[in-house]
């Protein structure tokens, strides 16, 4: 999966979230105009007047859903560069549907609205819904307006009850994939040959078969797979290393390859003579493993008996799988020491001692071939290999002085075994070591680095040691790191959309009261469903926000004009609740049914932030029609 398929990919979801977005402005125009004519005013009349009187309001509820997504397209880095598509999808929508409702709408309602709807009060639906508005819910605005006070109080309540549901959704960046495939990495033991790795990967394929579901697989021994996802970036070669990729059948459910992969885990864990690991690909930026403690320092060998301390703690870390050292292993290197007095004694330079070394283990290059269809071939002159390679192939080598008499190499150079580690890591110049470690089906990740920084924290370093955690944590504070400024400069555009539109502060205060009503239904969402706090699901909650204001908004202003056409406080906000409560039901019904294709499908990935909005979407639809009208009582805007 291609980076420039994954943006299509979200760009799409933009465009499904903003469907159920599209028609909200022209339900609310097509409404009001419905009104001013039921009321009896002339097609014409009732379609200038009542666009007139809307007009300002649903330029409001455009702008203020623009700055909700817009600080999404500037989000900084990776996860800016991940989730762009998104919200551009949406703004260049819901901007083409601001221009439609103002425009093409009323000239089509003008020509094209019945005036003679047989009953003042519209059809069949229309008349069931007032009724139920004038019933049940003027009833019960009548006894929060009585007590706005204790109305107030109990909604701060129920916000507050939600935000103690965090903790028990937990949290989890980024999920796994749905796709039916996933990986196999095959580790043998340090400097294994070909030969014995390419075996060991034999024996894995041949266990493959016997699953139905796998309908093929493809294996690369000696180095990664190509970038088959987008994310997974291929590993560099490697003679004790080899990788499958594994395509089940395109029927096969998620849950079903879930299991598949649990079944392969406990079937080869441990796996004699290697260490197989059985891998689903994940969402989100690149990242090496989930859980990853990094350790600093200067001393290697201090390093390498911390990393042991450190893998030792993360096995017996509850959740904790697939734990990677990689000191815990050092490659054995053959190293020549040259009698550089003795050499040069006997009239030989140190180049020709070099020289015949590379020579008798790696070759030397000594031209090219072209064949007859002009192909070349390098030509490499090399000594005579045994099947084994042994120490023999540097001891009975001679080495030719200036003279040209061949001298023994073991009479000017001796050979050395030392130990040195795989590869030696620096960050801002300092040594680093990295041990990381996979989390286990069921367990949150969120919940298994706590436990490891906990663990960590009371470990005691050596003086000039440090450790800082990687993997999911480092890579939520990237993400998330933009995500400060992002809400700050949300409010702000918030608070001044509206008081250029309202005049005043009060009327802003009580727009933005709803936001906090929006969230208890979205974690109530989250919690229902089983699906945790991720990185889109906040996106959702940023977006949300702009969903709410922008309905509240349709409120707020018909109880100002009702203010200042002479009628009372309380008359006015009666009046507009009953009124506004149609079309703010209108618009939240198309904006839930045009989430719910995304809410049900089986993308993990972006179902969350269609469960958050839907979610959101009926706990402020439901409780800002009551809270909003009590607030509004509480802290009345001046006219």
């Amino acid at each position: 999966v291609s980076c420039a398929r994954r943006c299509v990919y979200e760009r799409v979801v933009g465009l499904v979230v903003a469907l159920g977005l599209l028609v909200d402005d022209s339900i609310v125009v097509v409404e009001n105009i419905e009104r001013w004519m039921r009321e009896g005013h002339t097609r014409l009349e009732a379609t200038i007047k009542a666009t007139k009187q809307i007009g300002l309001a649903v330029l409001g509820c455009t702008v203020a859903l623009i700055i909700a997504f817009m600080p999404l397209v500037f989000l900084p880095e990776a996860p800016g560069d991940f989730i762009r598509s998104l919200p551009m999808g949406v703004i260049t929508s819901v901007l083409a549907s601001l221009f439609v409702s103002l425009t093409i709408i009323p000239f089509l309602s003008s020509r094209l609205l019945k005036e003679n709807h047989g009953h003042p009060d519209g059809n069949m639906f229309m008349r069931a819904l007032k009724k139920l508005i004038h019933g049940s819910y003027s009833k019960l605005l009548d006894k929060a307006l009585a007590r706005p006070v204790l109305t107030v109080i109990v909604a701060g309540v129920i916000f507050f009850a939600s935000l103690q549901l965090f903790p028990v959704i937990g949290f989890s960046l980024f999920p796994a994939s749905e796709k039916p495939q996933f990986m196999i990495e095959i580790t043998t033991p340090l400097q294994s040959n070909l030969t014995y790795t390419n075996n060991i990967a034999a024996e894995i394929e041949k266990e493959l078969k016997q699953h139905p579901e796998v309908a093929y697989f493809a294996t690369n021994v000696g180095k990664g797979n190509p970038r088959v996802y987008y994310n997974v970036i291929p590993e560099n070669e490697r003679t004790d290393f080899a990788q499958l990729f594994i395509q089940l059948h395109e029927d096969t459910s998620p849950d079903r390859k879930l299991q598949i992969i649990e079944e392969l885990r406990s079937k080869w864990t441990p796996y004699p003579g290697a260490k197989v690991e059985v891998k689903n690909f994940e969402q989100g930026p690149p990242m090496e493993a989930p859980v990853e403690v990094r350790l600093y320092g200067e001393n290697l060998d201090t390093l390498r008996s911390l990393a042991a301390r450190v893998e030792t703690m993360l096995e017996k870390t509850e959740g904790t799988m697939y734990v990677t050292n990689p000191v815990v292993h050092l490659k054995s290197d053959i190293r020549v020491a040259i009698n550089k007095e003795k050499a040069q004694m006997l009239g030989i330079p140190t180049v020709n001692i070099d020289r015949t070394v590379r020579l008798a283990i790696a070759g030397f290059n000594a031209g090219k071939f072209s064949d007859e269809n002009g192909d070349d071939y390098e030509i490499v002159l090399t000594k005579a290999k045994a099947e084994h390679p042994t120490l023999d192939a540097l001891e009975n080598l001679y080495v030719n002085n200036n003279q040209g008499r061949a001298i023994p190499l073991t009479q000017v150079a001796s050979l050395q075994l030392e130990s040195s580690p795989l590869n030696i890591k620096h960050q801002d110049k300092i040594r680093t070591v990295s041990v990381n470690a996979f989390v286990q089906k069921g367990f949150l990740n969120d919940n298994v680095i706590r436990d490891v920084i906990g663990k960590m924290d009371n470990m005691k370093l050596p003086e000039g040691y440090n450790y800082e955690m990687g993997g999911e944590l480092e890579s939520r504070n990237e993400s998330f790191g933009g995500f400060t400024s992002v809400i700050i400069v949300t409010i702000f555009l918030f608070i001044a959309v509206l008081i250029l539109e309202f005049r005043t502060f009060k009327s802003t205060l009580i727009v933005l009261s709803v936001i906090p009503l929006g969230i208890v239904g979205a974690v109530i969402a989250l919690l229902v469903t089983g699906n945790s706090l991720s990185f889109v699901a906040i996106i959702g909650l940023i977006a949300l926000a702009g969903i709410e204001v922008k309905n509240t908004i349709l409120l707020v202003d018909f109880t100002n004009q009702l203010r200042a056409q002479g009628k009372s406080l309380e008359e006015a906000i009666r009046e507009a609740g009953e009124v506004r409560f149609l079309p703010i039901i209108l618009t939240s019904l198309t904006a839930i049914g045009g989430l719910l294709p995304i809410a049900v499908s089986t993308n993990p990935l972006v179902a969350p932030l269609a469960i958050v909005l839907i979610g959101g979407l009926i706990s402020s639809t439901l409780l800002s029609r009551i809270v909003t009208p009590v607030v509004y009582k509480l802290i009345p805007p001046r006219i």
